[in-house]
């Protein structure tokens, strides 16, 4: 049977799980899932059509599953989809979908949302995924996995965040950010590779050498872009990682590529 503190507010049409634990003063409202394993630690808000995956636990005073910030959201029975083995800490805030857009705003298993960063509707974030204090998605945005999002840092609408990329403290993201990049600023720009995030994760040195290389060639000034793309297809076709930038940066998107400065 749940634990459930006796101060909490629990609609009895909410779906809950034997082994939950539900602490003082929570607020969960009739549509909300909690698969086994999930805690909320008090003070939390569930509302909306919200499901949370197995062993997420929840702390202070997070708000989940509330109205989308958008004007065009009429109530619509849209969805807030939540992974497993996820930490959300305090103030954390985070909206369903809408149905102008997907329809769901749906996060990955094993991601850390530190305090105060919101997640706004209609985005995916991948699994793996870190956003440090007060990291801000706008609606729609795509997140990869194993991305990091240093404190303050914020994503407009639309954009895509590629695997493994890092964006650097206090960046304003307005445009793609290829896998393995490291961006920073305001506006951000790319800065280079994030190596030592790939370094983190076990790759090898030959796949580093390689996108490094493709790097220095999709972003030098001889060419056309297209020109560049190409010949990096034709010398790293042999590379999953390289190509992973390539259909990154051939895929349709409504936003440009992130680049270097000058």
């Amino acid at each position: 049977m749940a634990s459930i503190h006796q101060t909490a507010l629990v609609d009895p049409a909410a779906s809950i799980a034997d082994d939950v634990e539900i602490g003082p003063f929570c607020q969960v409202g009739p549509d909300v899932v909690l698969d086994k394993g999930v805690k909320l630690l008090g003070n939390v808000v569930l509302t909306g059509h919200t499901h949370l995956g197995e062993n997420t636990v929840v702390h202070a005073f997070a708000v989940l599953g509330g109205p989308p910030q958008h004007l065009g959201y009429k109530g619509e029975d849209t969805k807030l989809i939540i992974g497993k083995n996820n930490t959300i800490r305090e103030h954390v805030t985070m909206n369903p979908g809408t149905v102008s857009g997907r329809g769901q705003t749906v996060i990955g298993d094993n991601c850390l949302f530190m305090a105060a960063t919101h997640v706004a509707h209609d985005c995916i974030v991948g699994n793996n995924v870190i956003m440090a204090n007060n990291a801000t998605l706008g609606g729609h945005v795509i997140v990869s996995d194993f991305v990091f999002m240093g404190g303050l840092s914020a994503v407009h609408q639309y954009c895509r965040v590629g695997i493994y990329s890092f964006v650097g403290a206090a960046a304003l993201v307005t445009m793609d950010v290829i896998p393995y990049g490291s961006v920073i600023g305001n506006h951000a720009r790319l800065e280079g590779l994030n190596i030592v995030g790939m370094k983190r994760r076990g790759t090898s040195r030959q796949v580093i050498h390689d996108i490094r290389a493709a790097y220095r060639l999709l972003f030098a000034r001889e060419g056309t872009l297209q020109e560049r793309i190409e010949d990096v297809t034709s010398m790293f076709s042999h590379s999953k990682e390289v190509m992973t930038i390539i259909e990154f940066m051939k895929a349709d998107s409504s936003r440009a590529l992130c680049t270097p400065r000058g």
